[in-house]
């Protein structure tokens, strides 16, 4: 048949060839460290919910949703959280109050009884 031929063995790694390969090693580690570093730094342009503009993060049929509204679109957004009790309207209530377009605060029951009475320091003396 035919025969098998043998390879010559490599020649061994020199000091310069081994400084030269970890050297390359270090530097694809440090660039992954600092890429690992930015992307938990920098949060990206739909990075937190906040001046008018809702980023929401959510589950869906195909991995991790992204979900983000600034303006008209945001408000009508939050609207719809509060008004609703679903599970990606909770999810959307806290990056709404963040972008402070929460609901509107109920008035206090301090205020609403001391309605008509503001101005009066007690009761009236007798006459």
């Amino acid at each position: 048949m035919y025969r098998k031929t043998q390879q010559p063995r490599p020649e061994p790694l020199t000091r310069r060839d081994r400084r030269g390969l970890a050297l390359a090693g270090a530097l694809i580690v440090a660039g992954l460290v600092g890429l690992g570093i930015w992307a938990a730094v920098s949060p990206g342009g739909y990075g937190q919910s906040r001046h008018g503009c809702v980023t929401v993060s959510a589950a869906s049929s195909t991995g991790g949703a992204l979900l983000h509204a600034c303006g008209a679109q945001a408000k009508a957004m939050c609207q719809a959280a509060f008004r609703h009790q679903d599970k990606l309207s909770l999810l959307t209530r806290p990056q709404c109050r963040l972008a402070g377009l929460g609901p509107a605060p109920a008035p206090s029951p301090s205020a609403t009884q001391a309605g008509g009475q503001a101005g009066r320091a007690g009761p009236a003396a007798p006459r």
